[in-house]
C-alpha cells in the first residue's frame, strides 16, 4: 500500500539545522580546568544529571553550580552560559527559503534532545524558527523525555496533529530514524543539505527545494 499524502515534516536540529561546535565549547568550559578537553566533554556526557538536564529536571543555574563543582570551574553562571552556547554555529545549515518553501506545503515541527540555555540561545538567534510554530516546537527539556522514548515523537505528533503514517521525521543519529519508524512515521537518516532536499522531493513530488 503506498503511503498517505505527507502534512509534516518534523526537523532535529543538532548536526541537521544547526552545525554543532563542540571543540569551542570545550575550549571556553576547560578554562581552570584540569581535566583535557576530551576528558572534561566525556566527563558531562557521563554525568549522572546529564539526562535530568536535558529533560529539565534540573535548573539552568543549578546545572551551572553542579557542573563547576564537579570540574572546579571557575566560570560565573553568565560565562558558563556563554560558553555552553558556543557549541551552536551561528550560521545555519540551511536558507530561510529552503524553510519558506517547505512551509508552504508542509507543517513543519523541530524534535531535539536539548537544554533550556540552547533553546533560548537557538530561538533567539536563528531566524529559521519563525517558520516552526512555538507549539511545534518540541524539545526533550520541555516534555521531560529525550529521543528515542517515543513519548517525544506522541508530543511532536500530538502537536502537529498529524496521524503518524502522515509524517516524516528527520534527524542525523540512525537510532532515532529507526526509533520513529518503529512508531509509524517516515524518517530518514540526515547526510547533507542535497541529500536532504532530494528525499523530500520523493515524498512530496511538488515541493519546490
Amino acid at each position: 500500500m503506498p503511503n498517505p499524502p505527507l502534512k509534516a515534516a518534523i526537523f532535529d536540529i543538532g548536526r541537521v539545522l544547526v552545525r554543532l561546535d563542540l571543540p569551542g565549547a570545550i575550549e571556553g568550559l576547560s578554562r581552570g580546568v584540569s581535566l583535557s578537553p576530551t576528558e572534561l566533554w566525556s566527563a558531562i556526557e557521563k554525568d549522572p544529571r546529564w539526562h535530568d538536564w536535558q529533560e529539565g529536571r534540573i535548573s539552568p543555574h543549578d546545572w551551572h553550580l553542579h557542573i563547576s563543582k564537579r570540574l572546579g570551574s571557575p566560570l560565573g553562571f553568565e560565562e558558563f552560559r556563554e560558553v555552553w552556547n558556543r557549541s551552536l554555529d551561528p550560521v545555519p545549515i540551511h536558507t530561510d527559503e529552503f524553510f519558506q518553501a517547505l512551509s508552504k506545503k508542509l507543517r513543519l515541527g523541530l524534535l531535539s534532545n536539548t537544554d533550556p540555555i540552547h533553546v533560548a540561545h537557538l530561538e533567539s538567534t536563528y531566524s529559521l524558527f519563525r517558520f516552526f510554530p512555538t507549539s511545534t516546537r518540541i524539545y526533550s527539556c520541555s516534555v521531560r523525555a529525550s529521543k528515542p522514548s517515543p513519548v517525544i515523537f506522541q508530543a511532536a505528533l500530538k502537536a502537529l496533529k498529524t496521524p503518524a503514517a502522515q509524517a516524516v521525521f528527520i534527524d542525523d543519529i540512525l537510532e532515532n530514524v529507526e526509533a520513529a519508524r518503529s512508531l509509524g512515521l517516515q524518517a530518514f537518516q540526515y547526510v547533507s543539505p542535497s541529500q536532504l532536499c532530494s528525499d523530500l522531493r520523493s515524498l512530496v513530488p511538488a515541493l519546490n527545494v
